[in-house]
């Protein structure tokens, strides 16, 4: 498991590209038969991919250890969203079959959690962020059809999307972790432009359908001390609440939004115009 420290704005400025990457760009999600995880200081949020190939994974038994109780989800809530085969996945004897583009939650207590995939050939991807809890949830796995869809942006202005809400309020309940997926129009490039900031929850984004040759350029800082990180496919960006979020690229792309903090209200955001970016 890595870790990252949380970052002070005033830190953060002055960092350079090889600074800001290191701090706060998740460059391997996605491993070949193995569970990855990074644990950011940033409201306690866990942040990784699943891929099991030929043999079935789980989550480590010492990970209880490492977070200060008897198992990883003693204490935590998990969201997971499928971008790859279809996957299978076991919790605590319920059995769950989530194709691409569909969602999982896990409900805190949640003791043995399993996960294969239904042809190796054809690996699930499962994105996951996992978030404190308070309160056991039901565990359900979430369907298109049954997401918060809404179109956003113009394409004049280049920001056409489609967001799709997995895991909000509307949708079923969880203790503070939201996610949800927005995918560009062919042609549209900008994602969250106007920016914002949220300074009760923090963000990671995640990027993805990102071709070989095609980068986003994500921005972030304070709104008067922006930077950028470039992101290639597969790759997440930890976002505190005092940042902006932002970004856009040499093609169109799609990514997984995940939000932990104080509320879950999807538009409390501080909107910044961009004529006051600097």
């Amino acid at each position: 498991m890595e870790i990252r420290q949380s970052i002070h704005s005033d830190h953060a400025k002055q960092l350079d590209t090889a600074g800001l990457r290191r701090e706060f760009l998740v460059e391997t999600i996605f491993v070949p038969g193995e569970i990855s995880m990074t644990y950011s200081h940033i409201d306690r949020i866990v942040i990784g991919g699943i891929m099991p190939t030929q043999h079935s994974l789980a989550f480590d038994a010492a990970l209880g250890k490492t977070f200060g109780v008897s198992y990883f989800l003693e204490r935590r809530e998990l969201g997971l969203i499928n971008i790859g085969g279809t996957a299978l996945i076991e919790v605590d004897g319920q059995h769950f079959e989530i194709g691409n583009e569909e969602a999982l939650y896990v409900g805190m207590g949640a003791r043995e959690v399993r996960f294969a995939s239904a042809n190796p050939d054809q690996p699930a991807k499962l994105y996951y962020n996992s978030a404190p809890a308070h309160a056991s949830y039901p565990t359900r796995a979430i369907t298109q059809s049954e997401t918060v869809t809404s179109t956003l942006g113009d394409q004049l202005t280049g920001n056409l999307r489609t967001i799709r809400k997995f895991l909000v309020p509307d949708v079923l309940p969880t203790c503070q972790l939201s996610m949800g997926m927005t995918r560009l129009a062919p042609g549209n490039l900008w994602n969250s432009m106007p920016c914002h900031t949220h300074e009760r929850r923090m963000e990671v984004y995640f990027y993805f359908d990102v071709a070989p040759d095609a980068a986003v350029f994500h921005f972030m800082g304070k709104p008067q001390e922006t930077r950028h990180l470039l992101v290639h496919n597969e790759q997440a960006v930890i976002s505190p609440s005092w940042s902006i979020h932002s970004g856009v690229a040499t093609q169109a792309y799609t990514f997984i939004w995940g939000m932990i903090g104080e509320n879950q209200v999807f538009d409390d955001m501080d909107h910044i115009a961009v004529t006051d970016l600097r």
